[in-house]
């Protein structure tokens, strides 16, 4: 099959998806000994003055709207419920700081955080819960998902504005920026295990991070 042929399938199966596809999820759709990176940098390529371009976020690729045209999409985007400022300050820590306690959350933005911040923040699937950490009370550890990537057009945490930057926009007005861990390491400090919770377990949590 002529790579033509192989562009135009990848363009197809790209368009159609709801989600982004990974070179590897593409490959299997294409014969045997394409190079589906090559391929994808064509059509990164073809698309990068069109009105939409193809990107890769979260090691992932889709096709998005153009940045000199994102104006035309504000009407849907304010429909979207805003969130709060103590949602903002919370998400930016566990970016940052990932993974994190919500007692280290609290530690370092100085006041409480309501489970109803984390809920809100669940519910808009862009952290999600990574485990219990090994410690008294085993607490439960929060970090951001590849939402959360996709929304903010992210391919990695690495990626994610400096310190000065989040400050100039005004997300942390009231955030003890001295404890606040910019990731500077490949690999989070500390890995915390997926621990499977059994029905009592599960039942009990709210109660645990309450």
């Amino acid at each position: 099959m002529e790579v033509h042929e192989q562009m135009r399938i990848c363009e197809a199966l790209l368009f159609a998806s709801d989600r982004p596809l990974s070179s590897i999820a593409l490959a299997e759709q294409l014969p045997e000994g394409s190079d589906a990176d090559s391929i994808l940098k064509a059509l990164q390529e073809k698309y990068s003055d069109a009105g939409v371009n193809l990107v890769e976020v979260a090691g992932k690729w889709m096709f998005q709207t153009a940045f000199d045209l994102a104006f035309l999409l504000r009407k849907e985007e304010e429909k979207e419920r805003k969130l709060s400022r103590a949602a903002i300050e919370t998400l930016a820590i566990i970016a940052y700081h990932q993974p994190i306690t919500r007692a280290e959350i609290e530690e370092v933005r100085g006041v409480g955080v309501s489970k109803g911040t984390l809920d809100v923040l669940m519910e808009a699937t862009w952290i999600k819960p990574l485990g219990r950490r090994r410690t008294p009370g085993r607490p439960m550890t929060y970090g951001t998902t590849e939402d959360f990537l996709v929304h903010f057009g992210l391919n990695s945490v690495k990626d994610l504005p400096g310190l000065a930057e989040l400050k100039a926009a005004g997300f942390l007005e009231n955030v003890n920026t001295s404890r606040l861990n910019l990731l500077s390491d490949d690999k989070p400090e500390e890995e915390q295990p997926d621990l499977p919770m059994d029905d009592d377990e599960s039942s009990s949590e709210e109660q645990v991070i309450s």
